[in-house]
């Protein structure tokens, strides 16, 4: 993805510079991997809200906002600790803050959050996604990025309807059918599940340039992180572009086998190094934490 700059580092300097690109893809190391969910998640229109008698005049109440059937609610968060090599490498958050109203439309404002990196070179980045309710497409996404002296603020306009995107208030862009965003992308998974043997394709990315990614069930796991011991489904996601997810790459991530399909643990190579992702709390909508 264009969020994620992962190139390759060599040489004796190269540990710095990888420790900056890992901690810049910790929150977008999950994302990548929702590629595969459906238009199957969402919620089937079962009759006309507006059908009245022709013999009435009693006037029939608006239905309610179609809700597309999905496993997290407002107020969940999850706690991640990253780790390259033996070295921490920071803390991500994915909070799924509230209901917000993006052009007449009912959306879910997500947002992940991301604290790392090494001494004298700190990495404060934040995510913001907002999901149609309806369609669980892809209508807006903000980036805040802040990493040592760079910094960058870019808010993307999404249009479904219309398959075209805006960065900046620009021209408008070509994109896809029913899209999705870095951040969209780990809600829609959870709505699906992938099993081990399966493999699917998908081209739902936002920006077309970047379809295909490819993800594959490997194998059944348990798992045990900070936040409790999981039966797990191991997925190997790829990606068309160079870096951590490449179709050469050794990525793997852990979802739970259980209905909320919670990312529990990643693990790749990345410049030589090992960069490990672990759940370490998870908060539901009634504040409970496990």
């Amino acid at each position: 993805m264009s969020t994620i700059r992962c190139s390759s580092i060599e040489g004796p300097t190269g540990l710095r510079l990888a420790m900056l690109r890992a901690s810049v893809c910790l929150v977008a190391l999950v994302a990548v991997f929702a590629f595969a969910a459906r238009a199957a998640a969402q919620a089937p229109v079962t009759g006309s809200a507006s059908a009245i008698a022709s013999s009435s005049l009693v006037a029939v109440p608006a239905a309610a906002p179609l809700i597309a059937p999905v496993p997290f609610a407002v107020g969940e968060e999850l706690v991640f600790r990253a780790t390259f090599g033996i070295i921490p490498a920071g803390t991500a958050r994915m909070r799924v803050q509230g209901i917000d109203t993006v052009r007449g439309r009912p959306a879910y404002h997500v947002i992940y959050t991301l604290d790392g990196g090494i001494p004298l070179f700190r990495v404060h980045d934040r995510y913001e996604s907002w999901i149609d309710r309806e369609t669980l497409s892809s209508l807006r996404h903000r980036q805040e990025i802040s990493e040592g002296r760079y910094h960058r603020n870019t808010t993307y306009e999404i249009f479904p309807e219309r398959a075209e995107y805006q960065k900046d208030g620009g021209e408008m862009q070509p994109s896809v059918s029913n899209p999705l965003d870095d951040g969209s992308f780990i809600y829609a998974i959870r709505a699906t599940a992938i099993r081990v043997g399966e493999t699917r394709r998908d081209d739902r990315y936002f920006r077309p340039d970047r379809n295909p990614v490819v993800l594959t069930g490997l194998r059944e796991d348990t798992v045990s992180v900070a936040a409790g011991t999981f039966a797990t489904t191991v997925i190997r996601p790829t990606i068309k572009a160079n870096g951590i997810f490449s179709e050469n790459g050794e990525a793997q991530v852990w979802f739970s086998a259980d209905e909320r399909r919670l990312p529990v643990q990643l693990k790749t190579r990345f410049a030589k190094f090992s960069l490990t992702l672990a759940l370490q709390s998870v908060t539901n909508s009634e504040g409970t934490v496990r």
